[in-house]
């Protein structure tokens, strides 16, 4: 049976949304818009909870009169009843375990679209190459959910590298899927030019930032400083005359964002912004992080860019989350794009802790 707590919330979410269908039906409400329409986003956000909950106490009633009837005295009703008891009690403990994760705050950022900023870090050339097969994975994962790639800005290395490429995915829930990403990924294999077949091991750096708007992150003109010059493509030919390329300066933290890829100089002035917004909105959330305990951070990391989240070793055909302890022996298939089995297991845990942290 549920627990009184858990039991005690649905009543009170249950009481409200009755609360709010009879608001919506009186007339004086309904000639105030700005008022109707708070109310039925109120109504609204609480009605997927409301229709499960209804559904929960209609099974746990036929629960309770099949059990009634299998204690009876009428053999053949009795048999009936039993049989249907324990399919009863698994529907219900699905719809408690779908009950506890909707009454989970849901993070607000989750169904942004997304910056993807990749680094290479330490070494060198390797680094590199590897920067853009992370690239080419987060592309192939994507392309196969339908989502849109456009690259923003990217500082290549001539050997098929990439000092640094940052680029956006537009699609459904895209943070939700790609946020666990953000972190030092390590890779170990034997580079074509090691002629005495030592493994390398560099690394490389990803940020996945939800995109944000003006109204959330406001940035005063006098604290930026905006300079534009020429773009230029690898190896330093200019392919623009004019100066189309925008760099901005944030002057109070110091933050720089330089986009090139767009067109027009409005252009990549525009995607800068967006850039800075979302950099800004992660550093505040980073400060906020800092001043959790380390308990409440989570089990599945701070998504801090400093930390080693997952190792691809190519010798022994395997790449390891070092947050979730998971390794799976198909490199190959995972750099095409196939990370779902990493993602699930995140999304999984990040859902076990806010459940905890809930009191569910």
């Amino acid at each position: 049976m549920m627990d009184e707590k858990l039991e005690a919330k649905l009543d009170e979410i249950e009481t409200r949304y009755n609360e709010f269908m009879a608001q919506l039906g009186d007339e004086k409400i309904g000639n105030d818009f700005v008022r109707f329409s708070e109310i039925n986003k109120q109504r609204n956000d609480a009605e997927p909870v409301f229709n499960t909950y209804r559904a929960y106490k209609k099974l746990a009633q036929e629960l309770a009169d099949n059990e009634e009837l299998a204690a009876g005295s009428d053999a053949d009703m009795a048999e009936m009843a039993r049989a249907e008891i324990e399919p009863i009690q698994a529907q219900l403990a699905q719809l408690e375990k779908d009950l506890r994760n909707l009454l989970v705050p849901k993070d607000p950022r989750d169904d942004r679209d997304v910056i993807v900023e990749i680094r290479a870090g330490a070494g060198g050339d390797e680094a590199g190459l590897f920067a853009a097969d992370l690239a080419r994975m987060y592309t192939r994962y994507a392309e196969g959910r339908r989502w849109k790639v456009e690259i923003i800005d990217q500082n290549e290395t001539g050997i098929g590298g990439y000092k640094e490429i940052i680029f956006q995915i537009k699609g459904k829930a895209a943070y939700s899927r790609l946020k666990f990403e953000s972190g030092v990924h390590r890779v170990q294999r034997i580079p074509s030019t090691e002629s005495n077949g030592r493994i390398h091991t560099s690394t490389v750096t990803v940020a996945v930032l939800p995109e944000v708007d003006e109204v959330e992150i406001n940035i005063p003109a006098s604290d930026i400083e905006i300079d534009t010059y020429r773009s230029r493509g690898a190896g330093g030919q200019n392919v623009q005359k004019n100066e189309s390329a925008v760099r901005i300066t944030h002057k109070p933290t110091g933050l720089v964002v330089a986009v090139q890829d767009e067109r027009s100089q409005t252009q990549n002035r525009l995607r800068a912004m967006s850039i800075l917004r979302s950099r800004l909105f992660e550093l505040m959330q980073e400060r906020q992080n800092a001043e959790m305990s380390a308990e409440k951070k989570g089990q599945i990391g701070s998504g801090d860019r400093s930390e080693k989240i997952r190792t691809y070793n190519f010798p022994q055909n395997r790449v390891s989350d070092h947050r979730i302890n998971m390794d799976l022996y198909r490199l190959q298939m995972v750099l095409d794009g196939d990370i779902d089995d990493f993602i699930e297991e995140l999304a999984g845990l990040e859902q076990a802790e806010k459940l905890k942290n809930a009191g569910f």
